[in-house]
């Protein structure tokens, strides 16, 4: 049971940080054991890469949707083709965030972060 920093982002994801303590159990220099404790625990002020790509997502959706009521008001008919690759592309993007959400509740329930 080596000891390792533990860094929490704002999200509340978390990931090990630095090596910091060797066990009893490892008697080898330069070696871990492989069994992580958490010795002191560190918040960032950023988010994880996962919640990130997840805020990106979701104003390209709201970009989307933005347009799509722009176009609907201005042209009304003549925007169809654009109107329709749009909406194509907001269900593209919630299912990018439906995916990531999964993957981040995933790494939430594991130690592997």
């Amino acid at each position: 049971m080596c000891f390792y920093d533990a860094n929490e982002m704002s999200c509340k994801c978390w990931k090990w940080g630095h090596f910091r303590q060797h066990c009893a159990k490892e008697y080898r220099t330069g070696e871990t054991c492989g069994m992580k404790l958490v010795m002191n625990r560190y918040q960032l002020p950023e988010k994880c890469k996962i919640c990130t790509k997840i805020d990106t997502k979701e104003r390209a959706i709201r970009k989307e949707e933005e347009r799509i009521r722009r176009w609907s008001k201005e042209h009304g008919s003549s925007r169809k083709a654009s109107i329709a690759k749009a909406e194509q592309d907001i269900y593209n993007y919630q299912m990018d965030i439906q995916k990531l959400s999964y993957d981040r509740d995933v790494k939430r329930g594991t130690l592997n972060w």
